[in-house]
């Protein structure tokens, strides 16, 4: 029976539900004016989260579905951290008032291949235009190839507190494939030289449905991994989008694992890694049972933002550089994706807003429900549509997707509550799919589900 269904429910491409609504239904129609505003109006003394993306890598990585890219000299990262500070300041002017940064997370790209001194100025920068202190906790994403012990000190220096290290697979073969070579020995100095440095959050990422990669040279990773001890993994599907991501397109699809395999790779490292004494939290997150994300998902208090799942509860949360998306309110934005576009914006003194979307009352309500399936494979969708003063059976009765997963016994419905059966996790974004009503908007952008 479980294969029937997994064979049912792999195929479909389906968001991941880091937001809802999803990045696909961003429009035009939210600009830099629309923005401003927003930010004019955040309430006083609320704390908010920075997200700040640097689109650069010293190589391409053809499994990538991020917006970066390959950079073998200074000049254009020079050219756009200069921009960057520009925007950090309009921002901050934009607000109005001296706000705190709870949680700061620089993503990419590879936010290393700045260097320590520039990372110290773009620091200090946002320090000068936001709050940080000693309860601001900093995280930032590493490649372990180019990483220095000069920059893990200035990392450590500047009050980082986590870090995630992009792994993806030890395989040779795999490595090869996705043009990613990385050894274990690269990846253990760099865990050594960010504890010697103080940094002591350690996560890893994994990725599984990869070229050539198998079940047994997922475990494998793992094992390797579990011997450096991080405090948490995420393990992520690869999600092959040539259409959009047109490097991708250098893979022979005949070397990607189906639906079927991809499932038990996932479940291969799932079950390497909880025997070895990690929590499974969410979808795709494990944690030490110590851990802050554990804590949290034992106290009902896990979110799932962009960055995945998080112990973040800012509801604001502020996007710095090409491409990031923020959420402000009861919208999101996203930043011009083009370099050339984002530098123009702020070089203005403009946002460098692009699109975003405008939440309604009944997207709200529909984010509330499916960030409690992702967080938690349960929902009670008759006490949440009740605080929100909607009939729950406006968004139960009548629920084709559903109908068929109740009667695939894979949802329980009892008195408007919804349970899913945590054995088959991969289900639960067709479960959160049930009360997307923009879902067919998405097509091909989306991966597959399992």
């Amino acid at each position: 029976m479980r294969e029937r269904l997994l064979e049912k429910y792999s195929e479909e491409r389906l968001p991941r539900y880091t937001s809802y609504p999803t990045a696909p239904n961003f429009s035009d129609k939210i600009d830099a004016t629309t923005y401003r505003e927003w930010l004019s109006n955040i309430p006083v003394k609320t704390p908010v989260s920075l997200y700040i993306h640097i689109p650069f890598c010293s190589s391409m990585c053809w499994y990538c579905g991020c917006h970066t890219k390959v950079s073998f000299r200074d000049a254009p990262v020079v050219d756009y951290l200069s921009a960057l500070h520009q925007e950090i300041e309009i921002t901050s002017k934009a607000i109005n008032q001296a706000i705190q940064a709870r949680h700061i997370h620089f993503g990419g790209g590879t936010p290393t291949i700045i260097g320590p001194a520039k990372f110290f100025e773009l620091m200090k920068h946002l320090e000068k235009n936001f709050q940080i202190n000693d309860l601001t906790e900093t995280a930032i994403e590493i490649d372990p190839r180019t990483l220095t012990s000069e920059m893990c000190d200035a990392l450590g220096e500047a009050g980082v507190s986590r870090a995630s290290l992009g792994v993806q697979s030890f395989d040779p073969k795999v490595q090869e494939a996705i043009n990613r070579t990385q050894t274990i020995q690269q990846t253990e100095i760099a865990v050594s030289e960010l504890h010697k440095s103080g940094i002591g959050g350690i996560n890893f990422d994994l990725i599984y449905g990869l070229p050539h990669q198998t079940g047994e040279s997922c475990i494998q990773t793992t094992q390797r991994a579990l011997e450096m001890q991080p405090d948490r993994f995420s393990v992520f599907g690869y999600a092959h989008i040539p259409t959009f991501k047109k490097h991708q397109r250098i893979f022979d699809e005949h070397t990607l694992p189906d639906g079927k395999e991809r499932h038990e790779q996932a479940e291969a490292i799932s079950e390497t890694l909880v025997a070895a004494g990690y929590r499974r939290i969410g979808l795709d997150h494990f944690a030490l049972p110590g851990d802050s994300l554990s804590i949290a998902h034992e106290k009902g208090q896990l979110h799932r933002n962009f960055q995945g799942y998080t112990t973040d509860t800012s509801e604001t949360l502020i996007g710095l550089g090409a491409s990031s998306i923020g959420r402000v309110g009861d919208g999101y934005v996203q930043n011009e994706v083009a370099l050339g576009r984002y530098k123009s914006a702020v070089s203005s003194s403009n946002l460098a807003t692009a699109k975003g979307y405008q939440m309604t009352a009944d997207d709200q309500l529909r984010a509330t429900i499916i960030e409690n399936l992702m967080c938690y494979f349960e929902a009670d969708v008759g006490q949440i549509c009740a605080l929100h003063g909607v009939d729950s059976g406006l968004l139960l009765q009548g629920n084709e997707r559903l109908n068929e997963l109740v009667e695939d016994r894979l949802v329980d419905v009892r008195d408007g509550k919804l349970i899913v059966d945590k054995n088959m996790r991969f289900i639960i974004r067709h479960v959160a799919a049930c009360f997307d009503i923009y879902l067919e908007r998405g097509g091909r952008t989306h991966s597959k589900a399992a």
